[in-house]
């Protein structure tokens, strides 16, 4: 099978598309004819071996990666099951987690699978996973949003933000996306009632104070997050860590977490789901908000298996609308 493959941490030009051999499957497994995988920040930090001390936890490997072909995201169709396995049979369509999902076949346990909805291509479907849990998760697990109420999405216009816009607009909450320039119309159109264009205002300059904040970002001091946040408001902190920030993001959720015993807001902090936590029930959650209409991926570009590096060094950059795909051959 075709598969990209990382000898040793480094940047995506480490990445190699090689032939290697199908993975034999287990008892509890399940093989996943992968038909797209997307693009996350948690494969750069991968990539890297980035934090260190994933490393001493042996996250990702000590001084070679763990896992030697990365992803995580996946759609297609399955291959296979284990002995072990029920309600999954060979040709059913669906999406979820799966570590090595850059490569033709890959395995994972039918725990972090959920059902492919009819309406969504392969490559769309690979966009949900990680991005749309872990919106689910700060918008309405942790942030608790309800109707009515006022809240903001810093990084609106990413793989989270695009989600969580969706997911607080469709809880009747009023929305107010942060993005750039370019992305003011598509995150309007995704249901954001305002739009700040951070190239022109900052939002902690308090013209407005918020119920919840989802801070998918980082960019702002805690301090002045503080300011833009109702006095008894819920700041949820996206502690993924977009490419290159995840010592600075690291150093923010321990902030929040050192706050939040001595004020009346509620502060926060989410990991993204990688996965961890209820990860099937959310996926579903995820899955009957796209059936139901109220949901919809946003896809910045596809790639190839084969320009998988380049995919990444677009990711690099941080400037990504929705998420990036690879399609297999």
């Amino acid at each position: 099978m075709k598969a990209i493959v990382q000898e040793r941490f480094g940047p995506p030009d480490v990445l190699e598309l090689v032939d290697a051999d199908r993975p034999e499957i287990s008892a509890g497994q399940v093989t996943v004819r992968v038909r797209a995988a997307a693009l996350n920040p948690y494969d750069w930090h991968m990539l890297r071996g980035d934090p260190h001390v994933a490393r001493l936890m042996g996250g990702v490997g000590l001084t070679r990666p763990k896992c030697r072909v990365a992803g995580i995201d996946v759609a297609g169709q399955v291959e296979s099951v284990g002995a072990d396995v029920r309600g999954l049979r060979p040709g059913d369509e669906v999406l979820g987690f799966c570590h090595g999902s850059f490569a033709e076949y890959a395995h994972t346990t039918a725990d972090l699978l959920v059902p492919k909805p009819a309406g969504l291509t392969f490559e769309q479907a690979a966009a949900v996973p990680m991005a749309a849990v872990t919106a689910l998760r700060g918008i309405r697990t942790v942030g608790q949003v309800r109707a009515g109420q006022r809240v903001l999405v810093n990084g609106a216009a990413g793989g989270v933000g695009t989600f969580a816009v969706q997911i607080a607009a469709g809880l009747a909450a009023e929305v107010t996306g942060v993005c750039g320039t370019r992305n003011v119309d598509l995150v309007r159109s995704l249901g954001a009632t305002h739009v700040v264009d951070h190239t022109r205002e900052d939002f902690t300059d308090v013209r407005e104070r918020y119920d919840v904040i989802l801070d998918n970002v980082g960019n702002r001091p805690l301090s002045r997050l503080r300011r833009a946040l109702a006095p008894t408001g819920t700041l949820v902190a996206n502690g993924g860590g977009s490419p290159g920030r995840v010592f600075g993001a690291v150093g923010s959720m321990l902030r929040v977490i050192a706050v939040n015993g001595f004020v009346r807001q509620q502060l926060r902090t989410i990991l993204p789901s990688a996965p961890a936590g209820p990860t099937q029930e959310d996926l579903l959650a995820v899955t009957a908000l796209i059936e139901a209409g109220s949901l919809t991926p946003v896809i910045d570009r596809t790639y190839p298996l084969a320009d998988t590096a380049e995919g990444l060094r677009h990711l690099e950059q941080g400037h990504a609308r929705g998420k990036i795909v690879i399609t297999m051959p």
